[in-house]
């Protein structure tokens, strides 16, 4: 990466401007950027609109709805069974111990966990529009985390990047008279409004710490590092709210919610069904962004999706498309494209960097 990004491997570069795979052919790397993209605004926009579907439909447990969140990883055995070869192998000369590795999936498979309630929390206690301007909040932290754990530096381009995304978010949110659902007291909304907050500053600064754990402790080069991180933390994260949805006694209400569910027990099952796998495809997407780009460029794709899930909305549930989600979506086309410009820059820049160094190495070396 150039100056405003630093690389996410440490592969004994000197320079510090080395990308990210960059064994890679330009086409090979920019087409794992397109196809995690689409993992992460295709995943994530299923699994809020089948999570909408669960709590309209007569879902209530908040625990049930964080335990689908991660409960799809075995999927993620098939591609990490086909990913893995004999040369997939660390570069690093001094690699983790298995102590290490245990204590850093668990601290962040519990970290998900608690991210993945205050979410759930959230989204029962507020409203859509509420929800969104919340979610929107994930830039503005994760900038903050980027640039004290990751060492991000920004350029005009991301710095607009960042604000328009924002704005595209905060004019979804603005765009619903409801102040909150019915039902719902304004203590329990004041507590949802905290647990979006919480939850927002909480999963930017689980992708800070996941870049720094490849930087830093992992050291891999291959994409099978992130298919084991997310399979490691998913399931420690599985546990973790599986023994809390039988501790806090809301495994008791679920025969009850089934049978009372408004499209049936079948529609109940592939609901929850549905939203574990969209939420795993939305997972790769998020670390295998982080692993190839940044923190910061998942989050920024993240919050694209904000605008898509409108979209996919208005084709599924037939919800209104008015002129202000209109603008909204231009916004965040125009950001996403701002910002993927930028790292074109970088990685043009890096290339020639690259050819430069490999053409003086050539009129050095000895006939």
């Amino acid at each position: 990466m150039t100056d405003n990004q630093q690389p996410i491997l440490d592969k004994g570069v000197t320079s510090g401007d080395e990308l990210p795979l960059a064994h890679l052919k330009r086409w090979q790397w920019w087409f794992l950027v397109a196809l995690n993209i689409f993992f992460l605004i295709v995943g994530q926009a299923a699994a809020v609109l089948l999570g909408r579907f669960y709590y309209d439909q007569g879902g209530n447990s908040k625990w049930m709805a964080t335990v689908v969140q991660t409960a799809a990883f075995p999927v993620l055995f098939i591609p990490l069974f086909l990913f893995r070869s004999a040369k997939d192998t660390s570069t690093s000369t001094n690699p983790p111990s298995i102590l290490v590795l245990l204590l850093i999936y668990f601290s962040l498979g519990s970290l998900i966990a608690l991210d993945n309630w205050l979410y759930s929390t959230g989204l029962l206690y507020l409203s859509a529009s509420t929800y969104s301007l919340v979610c929107a909040s994930q830039l503005a932290f994760n900038a903050v985390f980027s640039y004290f754990i990751n060492s991000q530096k920004f350029t005009i381009l991301i710095s607009n990047s960042v604000i328009i995304l924002s704005l595209s978010s905060a004019l979804l949110a603005v765009n619903d008279d409801s102040e909150r659902p019915a039902g719902v007291s304004k203590s329990k909304y004041f507590f949802g409004f905290i647990c979006a907050l919480g939850a927002s500053a909480l999963y930017s600064l689980l992708l800070s710490l996941m870049q720094l754990t490849f930087q830093k402790v992992l050291k891999r080069e291959t994409f099978t590092v992130v298919l084991e991180m997310q399979i490691y933390t998913s399931i420690v994260a599985t546990i973790v709210s599986v023994v809390a949805l039988f501790a806090s006694g809301e495994w008791k209400s679920l025969p009850h919610e089934m049978a009372g569910f408004g499209k049936g027990r079948v529609s109940y099952v592939l609901t929850l069904v549905g939203t574990a796998v969209a939420w795993q495809t939305c997972s790769v997407g998020v670390v295998g962004l982080i692993f190839i780009v940044s923190s910061l460029f998942s989050n920024a794709i993240s919050t694209v999706s904000l605008a898509v899930t409108p979209l996919a909305a208005l084709v599924i549930f037939h919800d209104k498309m008015n002129g202000v989600k209109i603008i909204a979506l231009l916004l965040a086309i125009w950001g996403f494209v701002t910002y993927l410009y930028q790292n074109y820059i970088d990685e043009s820049k890096a290339q020639r960097r690259r050819n430069e160094t490999g053409e003086s190495r050539v009129e050095r070396s000895p006939c």
